[in-house]
């Protein structure tokens, strides 16, 4: 008899994380895995003594669902999440709902919503933060489709989602097809760029001025106490603070210098390309990576390019206050390229995403959670209309205030020649937001000069063009 609310399919360690969090929220779950074995060793093992129904077949898994069915899948992006869908598709029925919870690009999301509304089902395409962790102890959630297809699971949901300072659970409806891959997909754009931010301060601290690593762990704890409060700090500190076992160096010292990335940094930039919304600090974080990725050139080539010998212009303590300043302009820098994204999308593709809410979801249980983001909720629910998070306080007022420790922090980098490429990005988008005139008219008299493209005049209207050849007279 069918008695179980919903069903996961992809039992990999957020999957089986998930399914534990919604049992013990009192929800009836059974599960599904490709593979045999990992289903048996699941349900003999961390989810023994729960309620959870192990399944061998998807005939199986949707016979013991109640109507409408509800189906969460946690499988890798892309053509996984095509072949399972059609795989389960055929035992579901209209008004029944999919819910894929992956990283999937949100056309492909989209995409998969009109098709399965072809047969009556439903598709959320829902975006899940907070890592393994969070999975198991309460994520940031991330829902997009249709509103009546959520409201089948928004119970569940709001039970297993984290929990803010105030109570509020981390999950909103945020908006019709791919709505809520595309809010994760910027919140990945500027996770990736906190990331890169918090590693350049490291960076200028560590190699720039030789800071020892315990005074890096002490020095980043008590940034991650104050206006840096955010769980990227946290982590960041502890790291710091770990040794390895086998040489007694610092961790950091023993880890290749190599990022990896799985895409949704670079599906970031190539959306905000797309629309035309500036995201610098979050575009040379993506390249940053690519960089590091260089490490055989990078090794060869340190052999053969020289650099800068010049000392830090400062004592110590004042350019470790001075990146300090930096990386907090930086990563507001980062919030506000990333919701100015949102923004314009929400009417470009019609996602009409609240900016406030998707703050406010991301107060907690996900990795860009930080204590900024109730100021940052704040700031767009009292102003919807928010042309760029800079303008709003208590933001212009504090980098007002920074502005001479963030240009330190950045003069140093460059005098020592450690790279900053997301930190003087941000400066650069703050001095190029703030500046009333900008190059560009040298750029657009460049482009008619030699495709004719035409211009515009500041001391008239219409369009003009130039024959540059041509001798001049004035």
């Amino acid at each position: 008899m069918p008695s179980h609310d919903i069903a996961l399919i992809g039992l990999g360690v957020m999957g089986q994380n998930l399914v534990l969090n919604i049992d013990r929220h009192g929800f009836a779950v059974a599960v599904y895995n490709r593979t045999r074995s990992v289903t048996e060793q699941f349900v003999a093992g961390r989810a023994q003594g729960t309620a959870v129904k192990a399944c061998y077949s998807m005939q199986e898994l949707a016979a013991a669902l109640n109507i409408p069915r509800r189906v969460l899948l946690m499988v890798k992006a892309g053509s996984p999440v095509d072949a399972v869908i059609q795989e389960v598709r055929p035992h579901l029925q209209a008004g029944d709902l999919l819910i894929d919870g992956g990283n999937s690009h949100f056309a492909d999301t989209a995409r998969r919503s009109q098709e399965l509304q072809a047969q009556g089902i439903h598709l959320l395409g829902v975006g899940i933060s907070g890592g393994e962790e969070g999975a198991l102890r309460g994520p940031s959630i991330m829902p997009g489709g249709p509103q009546a297809a959520y409201e089948l699971v928004r119970p569940i949901f709001e039970a297993i989602a984290a929990r803010a300072d105030d109570g509020a659970p981390c999950v909103a409806y945020l908006g019709p097809l791919g709505a809520g891959h595309y809010v994760k997909m910027v919140h990945n754009g500027i996770e990736y760029a906190v990331m890169q931010l918090i590693a350049e301060a490291y960076d200028l601290l560590q190699r720039g001025l030789g800071t020892p690593s315990d005074a890096l762990a002490r020095a980043f704890d008590e940034w991650s106490r104050a206006e840096l409060a955010s769980y990227l700090m946290e982590i960041t500190a502890a790291i710091l603070r770990r040794g390895d076992p086998e040489t007694g160096k610092p961790m950091t010292e023993v880890i290749l210098d190599s990022a990896e990335q799985k895409g949704t940094g670079r599906w970031t930039v190539q959306e905000a390309l797309e629309l035309g919304v500036p995201i610098p600090t979050i575009s040379a974080a993506v390249e940053a990576r690519g960089l590091s990725a260089l490490k055989a050139q990078r090794v060869a080539a340190s052999r053969r390019l020289s650099g800068p010998a010049a000392e830090p212009p400062g004592d110590r303590q004042s350019i470790e206050t001075a990146a300090r300043h930096a990386l907090y302009a930086g990563t507001v820098c980062a919030y506000a390229q990333g919701m100015a994204l949102l923004q314009r999308a929400s009417g470009e593709r019609g996602f009409g995403v609240n900016v406030a809410e998707a703050a406010r979801i991301w107060r907690a249980g996900c990795i860009i959670r930080a204590a900024m983001l109730e100021d940052i909720r704040r700031a767009y629910a009292a102003e919807p209309g928010l042309s760029n998070l800079l303008l709003a306080s208590p933001f212009r007022e504090e980098l007002g205030k920074r502005q001479p420790g963030w240009r330190l922090a950045l003069e140093t980098s460059l005098r020592v020649g450690v790279p900053a490429p997301s930190g003087s990005a941000s400066l650069a988008y703050y001095d190029g937001y703030r500046s009333a005139r900008l190059p560009a008219n040298l750029t657009q008299a460049q482009r008619d000069y030699f495709g004719a493209h035409t211009y515009q005049r500041i001391d008239r209207e219409g369009t003009f063009h130039t024959d540059w050849l041509a001798e001049n007279d004035s």
